[in-house]
């Protein structure tokens, strides 16, 4: 039957499938029964009639909690390409879909990663079509392996098609496919439809199914067929009588006419329907086999001819496969209890060998608690896990609670759940699992993992700073009992909301008093970063000894050089900040560990955009805020925007830094993130300053420095002296200049940090009476300033603006002249020409600066084409990236014309490095 009033879906997934160049996707979302498998199905049709080769993926309820169940029906046609995928990737999605055993749980995103390069080699022999129906009930584990797939494959000949019910969630809704919503037939429309499907009805009848069907396709070809005779003229029994209430909701009107359809049938053919809805999958064997254990002698596939016949299920070659899913979940509905425990047996029964399948049955078939049960799902949950099924392992911990017999270890099950449910971002799940397991009668160490499980979501920003000393109180009780190492992730905890928020000297103490009595190695790095953290000036001294001593040991985790690089940028130590951040960034990449790789090249775009490696700084905040808004974490993303607001301005496109701004202040404002308001007001005083809006300046650099100001941050505050000073001189507020510097000093004393001592040797010079200024400025230029390139820039500048006023001409050149060379290296537009007018004011010209072939760039290529000009093969800069060779391939393209380059050689002369 063809499609009726769906030409417009029908033309839009046709130039989807028919765009040669690049593809994307289409995510149809509609109601049950509105038309989304018939509208796949006409797509799939035409691409395989366009030469594309379809990959499927079918899903259903029962196999949601059966991790990566999804990803392996799918990729299970093209198996054999794996053996050609990087040995990491290979052994991710291998372990992940249980066809090797798994060293440790693969991350998600390194599968992902696995599966768009598999896709894409196949893509090379054949375009391909990728369908996900009833995306709603993918498995989580494969649902986010898709999404991560659907956002790379814009450069790739793929398209991916995937269904929704409306009203549900998947991953895949934020994956860039393409909305295409289906809206219930126009009355003409449904009209001609039911008059095609089931002509001859009595005229009362017509009306009352349109009126029913409202528009909606399957109700209007499947409602007629309950009917039967009686919707022929004269037969036409009352319409009250008709199946399905005025009350009942379409959805239950049709579930009902389905189960109508089953009450004829045969008991056995009723009894193998019910064990076929109630199975995770579509294997004939697997039903047969389970319902020759119930019958009591062997079931062959004749005995479902019945239900093929009465149109609820087609079968096909060793599969059973439901015409609808409203039809499959209709079946169980309709059943006794005692029939559905019966069914769920024997399927537990016929899957011996696959016990993460069987417990689910049996689970099912539990009448109360039974811990022999609650065991098996726990253990379920560790296979999950190890595999890499985060969400599987919660539901089976989920379930495993509810069989518990023993309150302490449903508690624990909970609580286990919870911690995975933080981990994987999901809240709604984790505050039900807390919320469950605090009902119960917790021993001391439960009900403190309770306390601060939650607190882990984005790092509390949320929360009231109250949260601080309610923790600190909570970790010193935890260590009392003997828990050091527990007591060590809350301080942790805490110390995070230090940084994002400003709990107050009070709170900062204590919890360094209790920090100070844990049991632990003075040098282990935790303890380290919550020093730096919690007292960046009172502990810099001891924090910096202890930085430098870890930055020349080798073999740390990835995730611990990347908490040191966040600690160094406290104490000031922007240079171990990139450093840190630059060594940890690789093995979170390989790990996939796509939520912490955004922490750390934020923080290596922060630390590199203050050194003035500007070339560097951009791609590396361009990729942590993609990666951010992908792993759900706003206020990482808003301080990786913020950079690029300070990038932009530090380049002087002073429109664009201020859109910028705007945006992570958007992002940081509600929930007052301190560390993005303060850049986000670096970035703006920045473009006031290379403006001339000397007092827009100040008023927004003084805001980070006032403790009544959301952008107020205790260790951010004192990094911006330079900044500060340049603009209070100009605005003529030197005397507040002064005040600030000496309610600086007695951090300054207490602390050797870089950033400061930099900062304060620039404001005293260039505050200080003439008599002493040149004294302070060529104090300041003596001191080691390797790898900050940008304040040495600025130091000259300063320090030639100041000979100039002194009428020493001949004096000032040689330092403006070394400030513009400084500058135009780094790519400091808007200082650079600073320095150009000085010099022109000196009486010397300077030479146009050469285009940054760096700037015809985005971030994005940006970053492609350093990795290529460092050698990398596309295959390599894919597997940096999360990117395809294919995709890597394209921008090289774009990238060659833009630099004038035809070849990857000549990459590394036109991206010459800055530093």
């Amino acid at each position: 039957m063809p499609l009726f009033g769906r030409e417009a879906e029908l033309k839009a997934l046709a130039e989807l499938i028919d765009e040669q160049e690049s593809r994307s996707g289409a995510l149809l979302r509609g109601e049950p029964g509105i038309g989304k498998s018939a509208l796949v199905a006409e797509a799939v049709s035409a691409a395989s009639a366009a030469g594309l080769r379809v990959l499927t993926v079918t899903s259903t309820e029962s196999e949601h909690n059966l991790a990566y169940a999804g990803l392996h029906q799918l990729l299970y046609p093209v198996r054999a390409g794996m053996a050609a995928l990087p040995a990491a990737q290979r052994d991710a999605l291998s372990g992940a879909l249980g066809l090797a055993d798994a060293a440790a749980g693969p991350s998600a995103h390194l599968v992902g990663l696995a599966t768009l390069t598999l896709l894409a080699e196949e893509s090379v022999r054949r375009s391909l079509l990728v369908v996900a129906e009833d995306a709603h009930w993918l498995d989580r584990a494969s649902a986010d392996v898709l999404a991560f797939v659907a956002r790379r494959i814009e450069s790739e000949p793929i398209v991916m098609i995937a269904t929704l019910r409306e009203g549900e969630r998947s991953p895949l809704e934020d994956a860039g496919l393409s909305p295409m919503p289906l809206d219930r037939l126009p009355d003409q429309v449904a009209a001609e439809l039911l008059d095609t499907a089931a002509p001859g009805l009595a005229p009362e009848v017509r009306a009352w199914l349109l009126a029913q069907a409202a528009g909606n396709p399957l109700a209007l070809t499947e409602l007629p067929a309950a009917l039967g005779e009686h919707a022929r003229p004269g037969r036409a029994q009352p319409l009250s009588e008709h199946p399905g209430g005025l009350t009942l909701s379409l959805t239950e009107r049709l579930e009902r006419a389905f189960t109508a359809r089953v009450a004829p049938l045969p008991a056995s053919a009723r009894t193998a329907l019910l064990v076929a809805a109630l199975a995770q999958g579509d294997s004939a064997a697997e039903a047969l086999a389970a319902t020759g254990l119930i019958l009591g002698t062997a079931a062959e596939p004749e005995i479902l001819a019945p239900a093929v016949e009465a149109r609820l299920i087609e079968q096909e070659a060793g599969s059973v496969r439901f015409r609808h899913p409203l039809m499959r979940a209709a079946i169980p509905v309709a059943a006794t209890p005692a029939e559905r425990r019966r069914a769920h047996l024997a399927l537990a029964e016929t899957l011996r060998d696959r016990p993460d399948r069987q417990v689910w049955h049996r689970a099912a078939a539990a009448p109360g608690p039974d811990e022999e049960v609650a065991a098996e799902l726990d253990r379920a949950a560790g296979r999950a896990g190890h595999r890499g099924g985060v969400a599987a392992a919660i539901a089976a911990l989920d379930q495993a609670a509810r069989l518990s017999e023993e309150p302490d270890r449903k508690a624990l099950r909970l609580l286990r759940a919870a911690e995975l449910a933080v981990e994987s971002g999901r809240r709604d799940t984790a505050e039900r699992m807390v919320a469950d397991a605090r009902a119960l009668d917790l021993s001391p160490r439960r009900r403190a993992t309770a306390a601060w499980l939650l607190s882990e979501f984005e790092d509390g920003v949320r929360e009231h700073v109250s949260r601080v000393p309610e923790l600190t109180g909570l970790a010193a009780s935890v260590a009392a009992d003997g828990h050091p190492e527990p007591a060590a992730r809350i301080l942790w905890g805490a110390a995070m909301r230090c940084f994002w928020s400003e709990p107050g000297q009070d709170a900062r103490r204590e919890l360094m008093d209790v920090a100070d009595r844990l049991p632990l190695p003075a040098g282990d790095p935790r303890m380290v970063a919550v020093a730096a953290y919690v007292a960046p000036f009172e502990r810099g001294a001891t924090a910096l000894d202890r930085l430098r001593e870890l930055a020349g040991v080798a073999g740390e985790e990835p995730e611990t050089y990347r908490y040191l690089g966040s600690a160094a940028l406290q104490v000031g130590a922007f240079d171990l900040a990139a450093r840190f951040s630059e060594t940890a960034a690789p093995g979170l990449r390989a790990q996939g560990r796509l939520g912490l790789l955004p922490r750390a090249l934020a923080v290596q775009a922060w630390s590199l955009t203050r050194l003035g490696d500007l070339a560097t700084a951009l791609p590396a905040a361009a990729e942590a805020a993609k990666l951010a808004r992908e792993t759900g974490q706003p206020f990482m993303y808003g301080l990786a925007i913020a950079v690029q607001a300070e990038i932009a301005a530090l380049k002087g496109d002073h429109g664009r830094a201020g859109t910028l701004a705007d945006e992570a202040e958007r992002a940081a404002l509600p929930a007052g993130a301190r560390p993005v308001l303060a850049t986000v007001q670096l970035a703006r005083g920045l473009a006031a300053l290379s403006e001339g809006r000397f007092d827009d300046a100040f008023a927004a650099l003084s805001r980070i420095l006032d403790p009544a100001d959301p952008a107020y941050q205790l260790a951010l505050r004192a990094y911006c002296l330079a900044e500060l000073t340049e603009a209070a001189v100009r605005a003529g507020r030197a005397d507040t200049m002064r005040d600030i510097l000496y309610d600086l000093e007695p951090e300054a004393a207490s602390t050797p940090s870089p950033a400061l001592h930099i900062g304060l040797r620039y404001a005293r010079a260039v505050l200080a009476p003439n008599a002493q200024a040149e004294e302070l400025f060529t104090t300041a230029l003596r001191a080691d300033l390797t790898g900050w390139p940008a304040e040495r820039g600025r130091l000259h500048l300063a320090f030639g603006e100041w000979l100039r006023r002194q009428r020493r001409a001949v004096e000032c050149r040689a330092h403006l002249r070394t400030a513009r060379e400084s500058f135009d290296a780094l790519g400091l537009t808007a200082w650079g020409e600073r320095a150009r007018a000085e010099l022109r004011g000196a009486g010397e010209s300077s030479p146009n600066r050469d285009p940054d072939a760096r700037d015809q760039l985005t971030p994005h290529e940006l970053n492609i084409a350093r990795l290529a000009a460092d050698g990398l093969t596309n295959r390599e800069i894919g597997q940096r990236l999360y990117l395809s060779h294919r995709t890597v391939g394209t921008h090289l393209h774009r990238i060659f014309p833009k630099l004038g380059v035809s070849s990857r050689s000549d990459l590394a002369r036109v991206l010459k490095p800055a530093r």
